[in-house]
């Protein structure tokens, strides 16, 4: 079996376009906050689809609170980030450590850092659905 290693850059490079839209119901992304869809293929199980995301948080950026209809699994490349997520203790999590957000809990990244946050996010997605939603 052949195994072929790519970057997380040459995956940037090779990013799908025209889907960032899918990220929010709403036209505009924080400041400081950079989101790449990196994949997006459905599923094998119904009603599902997988989503591979880059996420860039500047020094001092903020996400926002928000929800996913998915189930979400990060890894922090670089940096750290605090993650604020209702029903659990604040956390920060540096590069190499991992997070897992269930569907519909309210949470935000931070960068609370003097240098950018690289996190990868890997949604199990309800389709159709935007992958994230503003909180109320």
């Amino acid at each position: 079996m052949k195994v072929k290693t790519i970057s997380i850059a040459g995956l940037t490079a090779s990013a799908v376009i025209g889907l960032s839209g899918a990220f929010s119901t709403s036209a505009q992304t924080p400041a400081g906050i950079t989101r790449t869809m990196l994949l997006k293929q459905d599923s094998s199980i119904a009603g599902r689809e997988g989503v591979i995301a880059s996420v860039v948080l500047a020094p001092g950026a903020a996400e926002g609170r928000h929800t996913h209809h998915a189930d979400v699994y990060g890894y922090v490349i670089e940096g750290s980030a605090t993650i604020e997520k209702s029903g659990s203790p604040t956390v920060t999590l540096h590069a190499g450590e991992v997070f897992y957000i269930a569907a519909g809990v309210v949470h935000q990244g931070i960068n609370n850092g003097k240098v950018p946050a690289k996190v990868v996010a890997v949604f199990v997605a309800e389709k159709g659905q935007p992958l994230t939603t503003p909180a109320k």
